[in-house]
């Protein structure tokens, strides 16, 4: 256990000499990762509950970043873009959970260190959405996986390193329970006396969740003290630079998946020894404002260890003598569970423009995993079997605007939008300007769905892209008018509906239906649009199929196609029961056979929608003795350990 007063005099030390002049012409740099927690988590980011000394004395000798933004909010597509130095949209690598192939040599910039001299570890997630990875990871890492250290004895005496830690302690693991039998106390920490976050209803489960996640954030702090406690004993701490920083955002629900600052602000604290801040443009123990996404981290590496960045990254080095100030930082998200729905953020640290490019479809659907947690369980019942939810609450569960403004210095929360405001609109104009420019320009493949990426073909997408001429730009402003377009725009729908590219007739039906939701597509009948959507709805690929079939549903007819997107749910296709989901209680009339459903997972959630299950059927039998496990576990804190033993 390390003390405060322990963990403040390692600080004191750092930079100075603790064991005699080192022979190192370049510096180390040690990057301690955390998973799945929010800036406001921490108690130097103004947290009232928590306590966190040793995190809280490291941004006082170092530099605190407010403005900190996991470029995506779930870990595999916030690590594609940490790793490559360019958001994971320009290669095809957004989508969570996804490994696709990638141009290997632009996308694995630890090879430059490596190539330079450095010694590189990473404890242990690499996680980056790529295929191929096992057959470089020697060229990237010396050492990889739960013994990696900055310690290996092949790392040769004076040899500058670059380490990744990263500890899993607050993963979103630790309170997927299912429920909250048997739940033991928290250490200082009472669930009825914490301040919650006025994002989130107050249910006792997600009391009782963010108390759970808070312990696991003074833990995050016990095991930071460690490896500074490491560097100054081994005569380290002159010659490295710290970076701690979370992969995104919190637990609690619309945190972590979420296109909103719980589900993107992060702490990242940086700290620059004496013997090297000559490097560094910005003064320590400060607070910056300055806007900093993933994308930036490893060119600020590459720029603090004497290399060059690509020409090709789209991030930028934050930190040294030469760094400036951007203007804008922008964010996506491009799926949540089996729910394809692409958003894109921009801001400029206090206004945040959001587009959402499928905005019928609520941000609260069910999403398999976090809905293992008691606190997004209670959420999404208190809505669709308790219906008693307030607002602000109950917009996470329902249909949201095309686009969002918000004012974070006022708003923080997000939960007064300002788009509608007449005062706005030259503010609300100029913003989407700047996010269809940096769209086209950063070459945003992520309007691209998911069953249209892959196309036969083992080749990156980025390079497909290049090498058939893909109308990128076109399909951009498609999936654009698609989300905003008003009734005008109707027949420029219907004639992409037909298409030759797939792409273009997925957003057509995307557009259609969204008019449909909104009781502004007018009459089916006119302009054959009713054939043309039932073709639609009749195609193999199951993505275009269901988005007509909502858009028919949606404007009443409904008999056809639902029993349609049923009959594909069965064969197991997420997109329909993404649909179905969406559809909310229209698919009553589906309900007998739902309960019958081959596809058990897929058609639970739509089940509890309906009322007609228990949210404790929905993990089958052994979730209550899991669940109990988790409730009254203390996970280790210790690892991974600086010396990489596990």
């Amino acid at each position: 256990m390390h003390s405060l007063l322990r963990s403040v005099a390692v600080l004191v030390g750092l930079g100075l000499t603790a064991v005699g002049a080192s022979a190192q012409d370049r510096p180390n740099f040690l990057w301690l990762t955390i998973e799945d927690t929010s800036a406001s988590a921490f108690s130097c980011y103004g947290n009232p509950d928590t306590r966190t000394p040793n995190v809280d004395a490291l941004a006082a000798r170092g530099i605190r970043f407010t403005q900190a933004r996991a470029t995506a909010p779930h870990c595999s597509p916030a690590r594609s873009t940490i790793v490559s130095g360019t958001r994971a949209t320009t290669w095809g690598t957004d989508w969570h959970r996804q490994a696709w192939p990638v141009p290997d040599d632009h996308f694995y910039l630890p090879r430059l260190l490596r190539a330079a001299g450095y010694f590189t570890s990473n404890n242990s997630k690499t996680d980056y959405n790529a295929v191929g990875f096992d057959e470089l990871e020697k060229e990237v890492w010396d050492a990889l996986g739960r013994r990696a250290s900055y310690h290996d004895e092949r790392r040769a005496k004076d040899q500058p390193f670059f380490a990744v830690f990263n500890s899993t302690i607050t993963h979103l693991s630790r309170v997927r329970s299912h429920h909250l039998e048997g739940r033991r106390d928290f250490e200082g920490l009472s669930p009825d006396e914490l301040t919650l976050p006025p994002h989130v209803p107050d249910l006792p489960e997600i009391r009782s969740d963010y108390g759970f996640h808070l312990e696991g954030v003074q833990d995050v702090d016990r095991w930071v003290g460690i490896f500074l406690d490491d560097l100054q004993e081994g005569g380290l701490a002159e010659d490295t630079i710290v970076f701690f920083y979370s992969d995104h955002g919190g637990c609690l629900p619309r945190g972590k998946g979420y296109p909103f600052e719980s589900g993107f602000r992060v702490p990242l604290i940086v700290w620059v020894p004496e013997r090297w801040q000559d490097l560094c443009g910005l003064p320590m123990g400060q607070t910056s404002n300055r806007l900093v996404g993933f994308e930036d981290l490893m060119p600020t590496v590459l720029t603090l260890a004497g290399l060059e960045v690509p020409a090709h990254c789209n991030g930028r080095d934050f930190l040294s003598k030469d760094a400036t100030d951007k203007p804008w930082q922008f964010c996506f998200r491009t799926n949540h569970g089996k729910h394809y729905g692409p958003v894109r953020t921009v801001t400029d640290g206090r206004w945040k423009y959001i587009r959402s490019f499928i905005p019928y479809q609520p941000f609260g659907n069910w999403q398999n995993y976090q809905w293992g947690c008691p606190s997004h369980i209670a959420w999404h019942r208190a809505y669709h079997i308790g219906g008693d939810l307030q607002e602000p609450w109950l917009r996470h569960m329902l249909p949201h605007p095309a686009e969002m403004l918000f004012d974070l210095d006022a708003d923080p929360w997000e939960l007064d939008d300002l788009a509608g405001d007449p005062a706005q609109a030259e503010r609300l104009t100029r913003m989407r300007g700047v996010l269809a420019h940096e769209m086209r320009t950063s070459r945003d493949l992520g309007l691209i769905p998911f069953s249209m990426r892959a196309d036969g073909d083992d080749s990156p997408l980025v390079d497909r892209i290049d090498e058939t001429h893909f109308p990128l730009e076109d399909l951009l402003s498609a999936a654009e008018r698609a989300s905003l377009g008003g009734p005008h725009e109707r027949d420029a729908m219907a004639r992409d509906l037909g298409h030759a590219r797939p792409e273009f007739r997925y957003w057509a039906a995307v557009g259609l239906a969204r008019l449909a939701s909104q009781d502004q597509l007018g009459d089916l009948s006119s302009g054959r649009l009713e054939d043309m959507l039932r073709t639609a709805m009749a195609e193999t690929n199951d993505e275009i199929a269901a988005q007509a079939a909502a858009a028919l549903v949606f404007a009443g007819s409904t008999g056809p196609a639902l029993e349609r997107l049923a009959d594909l749910m069965d064969g197991g296709s997420e997109a329909a029961a993404s649909t179905l989901e969406t559809l909310g209680t229209r698919i009553r009339p589906l309900a007998a056979r739902l309960a019958e459903s081959p596809a058990t997972e897929l058609a639970m959630p739509l089940l509890c929608l309906l009322g007609l299950a228990d949210y404790s059927e929905a993990y089958g039998p052994n979730a209550g003795a899991e669940g109990l496990k988790v409730n009254q576990t203390r996970r280790k804190w210790e690892w991974p350990a600086p010396r990489g033993r596990r």
